[in-house]
């Protein structure tokens, strides 16, 4: 009866898959560690190679001088203004100068770089995909 009960209570308790796969579930020599990415290859002789490429280079600025902090208190006063929408910034930015080339007659719509808009996103670090956009 020792072997169908411990079959039983396998079926009614399931094995434990959904739970978090750490170092303490694995083998002896298994080391999950923490998420880290590696920096080099591992070759088949057990040897790590280092990659430079594969380094992380943080680029940081100075801030030597710099009059505000990095951080901000919960504390301090809401904003006054409304947050910047895509109709806004429009509305500041590029709408004044359309509104005037309109009524001067020299508004020309193949020659949007003129008002900041680009035609092309070649040499852009975020380059706007429809994949990307807001949904």
């Amino acid at each position: 009866m020792g072997v169908l009960s411990t079959l039983i209570r396998g079926l009614t308790r399931g094995a434990d898959r959904m739970s978090e796969f750490t170092s303490k579930r694995g083998s002896r020599t298994h080391n999950k560690g923490r998420g880290a990415r590696p920096s080099g290859v591992k070759l088949p002789s057990r040897k790590f190679v280092s990659i430079p490429a594969m380094i992380p280079d943080f680029v940081v600025p100075h801030l030597d001088g710099f009059a505000l902090k990095a951080y901000v208190s919960y504390r301090c006063p809401k904003g006054s203004e409304p947050p910047m929408t895509a109709e806004s910034l429009f509305a500041e930015v590029a709408a004044p100068g359309i509104k005037k080339d309109w009524n001067e007659g020299t508004y020309d719509k193949d020659r949007l770089e003129k008002y900041g808009f680009e035609a092309t996103q070649d040499g852009k670090l975020f380059k706007l995909y429809p994949k990307n956009y807001v949904r």
